[in-house]
Order: structure tokens, then C-alpha cells, then sequence
């Protein structure tokens, strides 16, 4: 029979990720303290990128200090809510805040897609085109391309958000997920979601993989680039480099293409693999860019030091 005199909810609760009760009190400092480490190490790649004169002006950087706003959104986002789920008492989330929470999860993730692949495009450049790279590849562009990429994850987050919540959602009301995302929100909506399905899968499948497929084109060319290089050393300083936007990029999609491209599944995996790009990789991010990179250290050194370390720099 149908059902009638529905009422809508107005709010969700998480159920989070499964987890023995044992371990209740370990895993909330184990998330508290990479939600700290996440932030810091952000922050301190954009203020040092921001205040040392030979970065910011420089696209890779630029690039950086957005990689590095969007890691501490999505950061902010997420891991508060899921170390909630580590405390005592059930902690529901009011449906304005599940919307809020969607529609920035995936405005700043999809804004994170197409840097990672300005990115890849900005090293190509840089690798394969040295003499042109300053003329190609400017300032003032990789500003305005930057900026396209938060439209465009704008307009990306908007469309999923408004398709998601477009529908009624009258109960039950437990979101079987650490954090309100689509396939586990659809799963509770009192109407058919054939439509919201397919829109899901076409268009998050349309950004991740023609991201993809850019970056993996632009690696496949600094490559064979590399290759070239004749001297060890060279070679070993340009793989550095790039195998580690390589393994972030990895750690990234991968997670995302299992979640988002088998519409109608439902996974005890899924939570599991949404940890990588809402927790692990905003937290490696400037691990990776920072160590693995020796003008941030010397960037570093300098911001540090002040003006004794600037002058013998």
C-alpha cells in the first residue's frame, strides 16, 4: 500500500564508520590529532607560499596554496563530524547542516579534481616545454585558472545538492555513513531515484574520468620526457617530483571512482575508501609537497630564519 501523512524529517543521524567499542577513545584522538596535523601543515604551506617573494608569484605554488585551502575545507568539513561518532550519546545533524555538508564535500572535492589536473598540466609544461613554460604558463593565468576551477566545483556542487534534496525524505532518518553523501542519502528519499542515480554516476563519471585521463596523458608525456634527461641526477630530481603528485592523485581517485561509479550498491567498503580523500589525503598533501620539495624547505628556512637565513640564501 502506499503511504500517506508522511512527515518530513528534519534531521539525520550519522551512523558513522563500525568500530569496537574498545578502540572508542583511541580512534577520536587518532582522528583529533590528524584533523590538527591537517590543518597546521596547510596553513603553514599557504603562509610560507603566500609570504616568501620566490613562491608566490610562481603557478606551482599558486596551485599549491589552493590545493592546500581546499584540503583544509574538506578537512574541516568531514573529520569533526566523525570523530562525533567516537563520543558517547547519539549526536544528530540538522538537515540544513546534511545539505550544507554535501554541497561542500562535493564543491570542494570536484574544485580538487580539476586542480590536481592544472596541476599535472602545470608540470607538463614546466618538463616537457621549459623554454615556453614562462610564456605558456603565467601567473596571472594560473589565477584565472584556478579561479574557473572553483566555478566549476561550485556549479558541480550546486547540481548534486539540488538534485539530492529536491526529493522528500520522510523517514527513517539514519544515515548509514560517517557523513551525509549522496548514494547513502538517496538511500532514505520516499521517491524513486532512478534519475538521481544516473545524473550521479554520468556526471561525477564525466569528472573523474576525463581528470583522469588528462593527468595520466600529461604524466605519460613527462615520462618520455624524463627519460631524455641525460644525467642521473636529473632524472632522479624530475621523478621525485612528479611520483608524488602521482601517488596523491592515485590515493585520491581511486577511493572515488569505487564509491561514486556502481550506482545502487551499497559497500561496507564504501566508508572505509571515503576515508582516503576526506581524511588521509588532506592530511599526506603537505606532508608530500613539502618534504618531497626543496624550495618549500628553503621557503621554510627562510620564513623561519628571517633575515639572517634570507641573506645567506
Amino acid at each position: 500500500m502506499q503511504r500517506v501523512n508522511h512527515t518530513l524529517l528534519t534531521e539525520f543521524i550519522l551512523t558513522g564508520i563500525p568500530y569496537p567499542l574498545r578502540l572508542r577513545t583511541f580512534l577520536f584522538v587518532f582522528f583529533l590529532l590528524i584533523y590538527i596535523l591537517t590543518q597546521l601543515g596547510n596553513l603553514l604551506i599557504l603562509v610560507t607560499v603566500w609570504t616568501d617573494p620566490q613562491l608566490h608569484a610562481r603557478p606551482m605554488y599558486i596551485f599549491l596554496g589552493v590545493l592546500s585551502i581546499i584540503d583544509m575545507g574538506i578537512s574541516s568539513i568531514i573529520v569533526p563530524r566523525l570523530m562525533m561518532n567516537f563520543t558517547l550519546g547519539i549526536k544528530p545533524i540538522p538537515f540544513a547542516g546534511c545539505v550544507a555538508q554535501l554541497y561542500f564535500y562535493h564543491f570542494l572535492g570536484s574544485t580538487q579534481c580539476f586542480l590536481y589536473t592544472l596541476m599535472a598540466y602545470d608540470r607538463y609544461l614546466a618538463i616537457c616545454r621549459p623554454l615556453r613554460y614562462p610564456v605558456l604558463m603565467t601567473a596571472k593565468l594560473s589565477t584565472l585558472l584556478a579561479a574557473g576551477a572553483w566555478v566549476a566545483g561550485s556549479i558541480h556542487g550546486t547540481l548534486q545538492a539540488i538534485l539530492t534534496f529536491r526529493l522528500s525524505y520522510c523517514g527513517p532518518n539514519q544515515v548509514d555513513y560517517f557523513f551525509c553523501d549522496i548514494p547513502a542519502v538517496l538511500r532514505l528519499a520516499c521517491a524513486d531515484t532512478t534519475v538521481n542515480e544516473l545524473v550521479t554516476f554520468v556526471d561525477i563519471g564525466v569528472v573523474v574520468a576525463s581528470c583522469f585521463s588528462l593527468i595520466l596523458l600529461s604524466y605519460i608525456q613527462i615520462i618520455r620526457a624524463i627519460l631524455r634527461i641525460r644525467t642521473a641526477d636529473g632524472r632522479r630530481r624530475a621523478f621525485s617530483t612528479c611520483g608524488a603528485h602521482v601517488t596523491v592523485v592515485t590515493v585520491y581517485y581511486v577511493p572515488c571512482a569505487f564509491i561514486y561509479l556502481r550506482p545502487g550498491t551499497n559497500s561496507p567498503l564504501d566508508g572505509a575508501a571515503a576515508l582516503f580523500p576526506t581524511a588521509i589525503t588532506p592530511f599526506l598533501n603537505p606532508l608530500i609537497y613539502s618534504l618531497r620539495n626543496q624550495e618549500v624547505k628553503l621557503a621554510l628556512k627562510r620564513m623561519i630564519g628571517g633575515p639572517r637565513t634570507k641573506s645567506k640564501v
